[in-house]
């Protein structure tokens, strides 16, 4: 990629000013690189005379959050692009609009959502959205269900797998969510408070044994395209709607993974209540609302993707009954499992949560901390024995009653 460099801001506007049908030939436009991510440049672009705006992402080289000591692949932006395409393909309407791609400079121009808010940061204010069970569970059943063996020719799918070899981000994945946490690796970083409970995942055999089980499956299980990032850092929203973002993680992987990612941000917000909730009884109608999203976004989810095996099935064999159960009991057991991954990772690793690390008080922050993990392990060492989604639920009502 010889012609790659960093852009400047006055060349992301040459570039959204070169993409047809969204800025009005008169009125300048004007530039303010917004990125606050770990891997990425992302310039939003206005026009003040007409009100519109766009997007431009672009890929850096490195792990802005390490430095350039941390080489990452630019095929990433590819992937994102792509990966973007294919979702509005088979969920449309549930992710930005790609206007235009450049695989040689690493970048994405895509709708602005600016109207919208980042779900971690709505739901630390407090905010409740009523369509977000339906909108996800739409994006979770529609583009795995189509991605996988299931919903699509096997041959293609085989194809299709080749534009989506993700190894520098799947390492990302591999490493920080299931490896290093488990030891006293450098890259994770935790309160001081937290030594001995850490020390304790390091040596707890039990659930080292489980969380190899899941790496198996997460580098082995090549069941559908995955978005491969899906927390609520990675979704704008309203009210009224729900867009994903940044699939640049994208790889065919074990479908309970984007799952149990969902599960996990709102289980990890679960736990900051100790602080973000004024009084018990706030605190437990907030949970309330968390826990029955999550049992909304599973039921949704299985149902939707039912109809969908059921209407669309590529696979005769598959069309079993007894499979289809077997299948459906098996993806919850691995959003569970994958779900307590991601909350540990979360209290002890390289990447936290502001739902938890934004806690003022030392005390607090420590309660939230430990409800999270206590979650998070009990998930991960139950997993392939919980049989429905409720249980998923008791396993975080009982920890926090605890």
């Amino acid at each position: 990629m010889s012609n790659y460099h960093p852009l400047t801001e006055q060349e992301a506007i040459g570039i959204a000013r070169s993409v047809p049908g969204i800025f009005g030939p008169e009125g300048e436009l004007s530039c303010r690189e917004i990125g606050d991510g770990n891997l990425n440049l992302v310039f939003h672009i206005s026009q003040a005379s007409t009100g519109a705006s766009l997007i431009v992402k672009q890929a850096l080289p490195y792990a802005k959050v390490v430095g350039e000591s941390w080489p990452l692949s630019l095929d990433r932006a590819r992937i994102e692009s792509e990966a973007l395409i294919l979702e509005e393909r088979f969920a449309p309407g549930l992710v930005p609009k790609v206007y235009h791609s450049d695989n040689d400079m690493a970048l994405t121009v895509m709708e602005d959502l600016s109207s919208h808010v980042i779900m971690r940061q709505g739901l630390i204010e407090g905010g409740v959205y009523p369509l977000f069970a339906e909108h996800i569970s739409d994006f979770l059943a529609r583009t795995l269900f189509f991605t996988s063996d299931l919903g699509m020719n096997q041959q293609e799918k085989k194809l299709l797998t080749r534009s989506f070899v993700n190894p520098d981000l799947c390492k990302i994945t591999e490493d920080l969510i299931f490896d290093h946490p488990y030891t006293n690796a450098d890259t994770n970083s935790f309160d001081s408070h937290l030594q001995a409970d850490a020390e304790r995942l390091w040596s707890d055999q039990e659930l080292h044994f489980e969380v190899a089980r899941l790496r198996e499956k997460f580098l082995t299980h090549a069941q559908a395209l995955l978005h491969g990032d899906l927390h609520t850092g990675s979704i704008f929203i309203t009210e009224q709607s729900t867009k994903v973002i940044d699939p640049e993680f994208a790889y065919f992987g074990p479908i309970g993974f984007d799952i149990g990612a969902v599960f996990a941000n709102l289980l990890l917000h679960y736990a900051s209540q100790e602080h973000w909730s004024a009084d018990e009884a706030s605190r437990k109608a907030r949970r309330q609302y968390l826990t029955d999203t999550i049992g909304d976004i599973w039921h949704g989810f299985e149902r939707k993707f039912r109809e969908l095996w059921n209407e669309h099935g590529t696979d005769r064999i598959a069309r079993t009954a007894e499979y289809q159960d077997d299948y459906m009991l098996r993806l919850l057991q691995d959003a569970a499992g994958f779900a307590g991954a991601k909350a540990v990772r979360r209290i002890v690793g390289l990447a936290h949560v502001a739902d938890i690390d934004k806690i003022p008080d030392a005390d607090v922050r420590a309660k939230a901390q430990r409800l999270a993990l206590t979650i998070g392990t009990t998930l991960i060492k139950r997993n392939r024995q919980l049989t429905s989604i409720e249980e998923i639920i008791n396993i975080a009502d009982s920890a926090s009653r605890a």
